[in-house]
């Protein structure tokens, strides 16, 4: 590694540990020659894909655009910052796993929900409802169905908390 200060070819390292949960190596050196110190990292270099849009358009993959619809998701939920950058690390990871060139973002999408809904099922909701572009109450109702594993029926619990009003239960 060559010396940021004095362009040395020749440096030595004097400590090395794993960062980043053992994604990526510290290294410090020490130049040689004029004997100042300086950090490098090494990581993984990641496979280079491209997200597939509804649209057809084609970018290439942001990790920051899944992390902020997370945060979004979350905002006002008890997740710490850590959990949510862990989790867009393993979609990420995962998504250079399956070693395609494309990938669409309904797919990506749906890992982000998967993901959610085992961390905080609010923020999955929510994410659902941007996601999926929920158009009515139906929908959203429909989700939160899926999301507790048994129809809920409207009548009856209409007639329920009628009832509960009319004896004065609350």
């Amino acid at each position: 590694m060559k010396c940021p200060f004095c362009e040395n070819p020749d440096t030595k390292v004097i400590d090395s540990r794993p960062t980043d949960e053992g994604q990526a190596i510290r290294r410090r050196r020490e130049c040689e020659v004029c004997g100042k110190r300086f950090t490098t990292y090494e990581k993984v270099e990641e496979v280079f894909f491209m997200v597939v849009k509804r649209d057809g358009r084609r970018e290439s993959f942001d990790r920051n655009k899944v992390l902020n619809g997370i945060i979004r998701a979350c905002e006002k939920r008890p997740v710490s910052m850590d959990v949510m950058e862990n989790l867009v690390s393993d979609i990420e990871r995962g998504l250079n796993n399956m070693m395609e060139k494309e990938i669409s973002s309904s797919f990506i999408g749906e890992i982000v929900m998967d993901k959610l809904k085992d961390l905080d099922e609010v923020a999955y909701v929510r994410f659902a409802s941007v996601y999926r572009q929920f158009k009515d109450v139906n929908t959203f109702v429909a989700e939160i169905e899926k999301l507790l594993g048994s129809p809920v029926d409207e009548s009856k619990q209409l007639s329920a908390g009628i009832k509960a009003g009319k004896n004065g239960k609350h």
